[in-house]
């Protein structure tokens, strides 16, 4: 009973962390329709982005800088959640008609009887890095020492509270034997690891980048390379995404193409330019007043992006493994991978 208060406490804390981001997140996403080619004329699409300024969904804000959207005729509109698992619930309550955030969540949704699927695959490694505290790092080495621990995500149901989860039970550890704490990311994150409210936890750049420069951390494990993600998770895992609900898509097949031909374009210019050039095309309250460290961060992070949008071979079977090791829904159900994405739409971009 004390460790189930606890846990509460804690996780109350996290959500009232969340609650001030996320007023913050929307609030600088009220204006991003008319930011750097929105625009405002066309057709009107939302897209809740499960933290915008995250490096790992940077293709939503850049797809909008570079004119794409609008090039494509499309009005879209970038809403911001600073968590994945918020996005999802923007995108299945109607909120809005997308979701950038990671393709897991789509498993997740099949097995609880919403029909979700990916249309263009931004990514094919998490880009998510597990960080220890410099105080916890001597007996923090590796997820066998998460026992007892306190350990930082984005959200509960979060795709970093899957993927904590996921290494522990690979690595010995029960997903009871620890707690996992909502703190966000960027200063929240930061502060929960500096003041000892969390001993490690998962998080992305430019999190990483200035936990780093702040020395108020150490990387444990890395998955922004395919190669990392090869290593922690046993192959690709695809993550961050655009997906939407399948009704919506298959009503929709026209506004669909125009989005995925933006983000296609978007990628294969990514992959031609550097993490500098990259940095200059973005909002500049997104470096937090150190443009330097944010491009670092970028280059630190571009290795997890595909070029083309294209879900990569073998990538729904490491993610339906990685689930099915820890979550008892997913564990006993049948999933029909072939429903939670499709490449019909990046097969067409010319």
């Amino acid at each position: 009973m004390r460790k189930s208060a606890r846990y509460v406490s804690l996780a109350a804390a996290g959500l009232l962390a969340l609650s001030s981001l996320t007023a913050c997140a929307n609030d600088a996403a009220s204006s991003t329709a008319d930011t750097g080619g929105g625009g405002g004329k066309g057709e009107t699409v939302k897209i809740m982005v499960g933290g915008l300024d995250k490096v790992i969904y940077l293709p939503a804000m850049l797809t909008q800088r570079l004119g794409h959207f609008s090039a494509e005729g499309l009005n879209v509109q970038l809403l911001s959640e600073p968590a994945g698992v918020q996005a999802e619930t923007a995108l299945v309550s109607g909120q809005v008609q997308g979701a950038v955030g990671f393709y897991d969540h789509t498993l997740d949704l099949q097995v609880k009887g919403k029909a979700v699927e990916s249309v263009v695959q931004f990514s094919h490694a998490p880009g998510e890095v597990e960080v220890v505290s410099d105080k916890a790092a001597g007996d923090l080495t590796s997820p066998k020492d998460f026992k007892g621990r306190k350990l930082g995500v984005t959200g509960l149901g979060s795709s970093t509270d899957f993927l904590t989860k996921y290494l522990a039970v690979k690595n010995g550890v029960r997903v009871s034997d620890f707690t996992p704490v909502a703190v966000g990311a960027g200063p929240t994150f930061i502060a929960a690891l500096q003041k000892g409210a969390i001993d490690g936890g998962m998080t992305t750049d430019p999190t990483v980048a200035t936990l780093l420069d702040k020395k108020a951390g150490k990387i444990l494990i890395d998955m922004r390379t395919p190669e990392g993600s090869q290593e922690a998770l046993g192959g690709p895992y695809p993550s961050s995404s655009l997906y939407m609900q399948t009704d919506w898509v298959n009503g929709h097949k026209d506004t669909v193409q125009k989005l995925v031909n933006a983000f296609v374009k978007t990628l294969k210019w990514m992959s031609t330019h550097s993490a500098d050039e990259i940095a200059a095309k973005m909002p500049a309250d997104f470096s937090q007043g150190n443009k330097t460290l944010y491009a670092q961060a970028i280059k630190n992070t571009l290795p997890m992006f595909t070029d083309d949008g294209v879900m990569p071979q073998r990538g729904p079977e490491t993610v339906e493994k990685v689930l099915k090791a820890f979550n008892p829904n997913i564990k006993n159900a049948k999933v029909d991978l072939s429903r939670t994405y499709t490449t019909e739409f990046v097969k067409a971009v010319k």
